[in-house]
């Protein structure tokens, strides 16, 4: 069945991107400040990912920060998108995410993937042994749902965290976590504002696989897609030259602060680089309200997504506030 955006729920992925002049401290209250504002346009989800190691992103200590933000909203479900579980042990992960959902009962999503979230030589100073722990993957998946059940009869229990029953996610941007999603029977979450090649095979994938469950009994999925929303289309252009300059980053390597916008892309990326983030962006939506309305719609009903989550990246965080306001306008429309 076909969806329109006007009765699908929208949500914000957030990485407390640390853009050029500012401090860690300065990117922490600017994802608080949106989770305040996007909470009362109307957005159902605020999730922060874990990434190490990395100059322009502050959300390294996750599950510390979607406390700092449930602290500052109240009706806002906040959560990780994701958790990478093989840096972690499930145990530690239940007793952290138990935490915060007794502290903010019915509010706390758990999102689980398993890369590392950094580069080799990061995720090998945060485990040693996270090779193997990457194969335990599924087999830690189906831990942390004990870990959370209100019957968990193990020795070893989480506490705070048993009863809690926090909802799990799988994030993926391929086939393999689409599978696992669905053998699991839970919601996946799609990563293609940055890898969106196999984002049609993969929903395939989950929908064929797909196993009623005790936390789901249909398949539910949110693709992740990147706005850049202004008032007309040249200036949202411009303002996205950022984000393309911070997804150049990812290609050479550069992880330094998110820098400012310019005039000419073609003064500053090579051809190779070009086509490596262009490819990057088939899921992005840059313009007006009006040049993107039509863009969502038609990817909401390509994908039957169930629900949209969005990544915003601006170099300005007040043009970046009205982005998400103006895609929050979007949605509610009719």
């Amino acid at each position: 069945m076909s969806k329109t955006h006007s009765n699908i729920p929208y949500s914000v992925l957030d990485l407390a991107v640390i853009t050029e002049g500012q401090k860690p401290a300065d990117a922490i209250a600017n994802s608080r400040d949106l989770a305040q504002h996007v909470e009362q346009w109307g957005y159902k989800r605020f999730w922060m990912a874990e990434h190490h190691n990395m100059e322009n992103i502050a959300s390294s200590a996750t599950s510390v920060l979607i406390g700092h933000v449930a602290e500052a909203t109240e009706t806002l479900r906040v959560g990780s998108g994701g958790v990478m579980l093989p840096n972690h042990s499930p145990l530690i992960i239940a007793e952290h995410y138990g935490t915060l959902a007794t502290m903010y009962p019915n509010r706390i999503d758990l999102g689980l993937g398993r890369a590392p979230g950094t580069d080799q030589s990061t995720a090998q100073a945060i485990r040693s042994d996270r090779r193997a722990a990457v194969h335990q993957f599924p087999q830690n998946v189906q831990k942390l749902q004990q870990y959370f059940s209100d019957n968990n009869s193990q020795h070893v229990q989480a506490i705070p965290g048993k009863g809690t029953e926090v909802p799990l996610w799988i994030l993926g941007s391929s086939t393999d976590s689409a599978q696992l999603a669905g053998s699991l029977g839970l919601p996946y979450v799609f990563a293609s504002h940055f890898a969106p090649q196999q984002l049609m095979s993969a929903l395939k994938v989950y929908h064929e696989n797909f196993e009623p469950s005790k936390q789901l009994d249909e398949p539910y999925v949110i693709p992740c897609i990147n706005i850049v929303a202004a008032d007309s289309d040249d200036e949202a252009e411009y303002l996205a030259t950022s984000l393309m300059q911070m997804f150049m980053g990812v290609v050479t390597g550069d992880r330094s602060p998110m820098p400012p916008p310019v005039e000419n892309m073609n003064e500053v990326w090579g051809i190779r680089e070009r086509a490596a983030v262009q490819q990057m962006l088939a899921c992005t939506f840059i313009g007006s309200k009006n040049s993107i309305r039509q863009e969502v719609e038609d990817f909401v009903e390509r994908t039957a997504a169930d629900e949209l989550m969005i990544a915003s990246y601006l170099f300005d965080h007040e043009k970046r506030l009205k982005s998400h306001r103006l895609f929050a306008e979007i949605m509610q429309e009719v």
